[in-house]
C-alpha cells in the first residue's frame, strides 16, 4: 500500500481563524500546517494539546487530532496521551501565562520527566485573550492594566526555567523569522524527548513591537544571535562574537581578536553554558535564537511501556487460574 503524500491542505480546517488580525499566530499556524506534510508521519498520528489563551485555539485550526483543554493543564493530558498511546507525535500549543504561570509545575515535570512531548510557547510577554494583563514574562516596569504603576516582578526567561528542568531540547525562534522557525520546528520533531520552543510572538493589539528589534530588517543583525552546533557565536553580520570570560559572555569585535578566538555552539555543552546563552539579552547584547541545548537521555514514556512489558512477561497469560488470583483475592460465602 502507498503512503499518502500529504500537502499544506491536508492540515487546513474548515474553520474560521479567531485571530486579531495581524496577530503572530498567523505566521506560526501557517510554518505548522507547512512542516507536518514534511514529516512523513500519518495525520491520524498527530495529536494537538492545548490550554487556554490564544495559541491555544491551535487544535481548531489544525486538521489532526486535538483537544483544547484547561488553563495550565496541557502537559498534563498530552502526558497521559502519549503514555498510553507512544506511536503518536504529541504537541503541546501554550503561551506564556498558560504554561509559567497557572500551569507550570506541570511544565516543569514534563520537562523533568523527558516525555517526548513536542511543547511550542508562544511567548507574547502579555496575557492577550483576558485583554492585556501582565504576564510571568513581561518586563520590569511594565503598565498594564493589571499594573498600572509598572511591574515589580523578575520576569520568567522561558528557557532558563526549561533547563533548569534538565529538558533535553531547548530552543528559541521568532514568529517573523519563517525560515528558522520552520527549520526550528522540524529539529523538534526530530528529537526523542520532550522539545521546547519558545516562539517569540507579536501581540498587536496589547504588546506591539515588544520583538521588533529582533525581527525588524534595519535591526535585528546586530540583536540576533543565531545559533548553530559546531559554529563560532557570531552576529552583526559576522563583525561581532561572543567569548566567555570564565562563565561570563562578553561581545568582542572579530576583527581584533580573531574568529578562532569566538566561542564555539555545542549542543551536548554544560547546562550552565546553556543557561548563560539564554540569558543573554538586549541592549548589551544579542539575544540567541535557534537550538540551546540537544542532548539524549531515556523518555519517561518509553521507559514506562519497558516496564510494562517486562511486567507482563513475568505472568502466564495462559493459566486462567493464576490470572484470576493474582493480587488480592477473597473467599465469600
Amino acid at each position: 500500500m502507498t503512503a499518502t503524500t500529504l500537502t499544506r491542505k491536508d492540515f487546513q480546517t474548515d474553520q474560521d481563524v479567531r485571530w486579531c488580525p495581524g496577530c503572530g499566530d498567523y505566521a506560526i499556524l501557517a510554518q505548522f500546517q507547512k512542516v507536518f506534510p514534511e514529516l512523513g508521519i500519518p495525520r491520524e498520528n498527530f495529536a494537538i494539546i492545548s490550554g487556554i489563551g490564544c495559541s491555544s485555539r491551535f487544535p481548531y485550526y489544525m486538521n489532526t487530532y486535538g483537544f483544547h483543554t484547561i488553563h495550565g493543564r496541557a502537559p498534563a493530558l498530552a502526558s497521559g496521551l502519549k503514555v498510553m498511546r507512544p506511536e503518536l507525535s504529541v504537541w503541546v500549543i501554550t503561551g506564556d501565562g498558560d504554561a509559567l504561570s497557572i500551569g507550570g509545575n506541570h511544565l516543569i515535570h514534563a520537562l523533568r520527566r523527558n516525555m517526548d512531548l513536542k511543547i511550542v510557547l508562544f511567548n507574547n510577554q502579555i496575557y492577550g485573550l483576558t485583554k492585556g494583563q501582565y504576564s510571568p514574562t513581561s518586563e520590569v516596569g511594565k503598565r498594564t492594566k493589571s499594573t498600572p504603576f509598572g511591574s515589580l516582578d523578575e520576569p520568567f526567561t522561558p528557557l532558563a526555567l526549561a533547563l533548569g528542568a534538565e529538558a533535553s531540547f531547548v530552543a528559541r525562534t521568532a514568529d517573523r523569522e519563517q525560515k528558522h522557525l520552520a527549520e526550528t520546528l522540524h529539529a523538534a520533531a526530530e528529537h526523542k524527548g520532550t522539545a521546547l520552543v519558545e516562539v517569540y510572538q507579536n501581540c498587536n493589539i496589547f504588546n506591539d513591537g515588544a520583538f521588533f528589534h529582533l525581527t525588524e530588517k534595519d535591526r535585528k543583525d546586530g540583536n540576533q544571535l543565531v545559533v548553530e552546533h559546531g559554529k563560532p557565536l557570531v552576529f552583526d553580520n559576522g563583525t561581532k562574537g561572543i567569548v566567555f570570560d570564565g562563565f561570563a559572555p562578553k561581545v568582542v569585535d572579530v576583527a581584533e581578536v580573531g574568529l578562532d578566538a569566538i566561542h564555539v555552539h555545542r549542543e551536548d555543552a554544560p547546562v550552565g553554558y546553556h543557561l548563560a546563552l539564554a540569558k543573554l539579552h538586549g541592549p548589551q547584547f544579542p539575544t540567541a535564537l535557534g537550538v540551546i541545548r540537544r542532548v539524549q537521555r531515556p523518555t519517561y514514556d518509553a521507559l514506562v511501556e519497558a516496564q510494562v512489558l517486562a511486567e507482563q512477561a513475568k505472568s502466564d497469560k495462559n493459566d486462567i487460574h493464576a490470572l484470576l488470583h493474582t493480587g488480592h483475592t477473597w473467599e465469600v460465602g
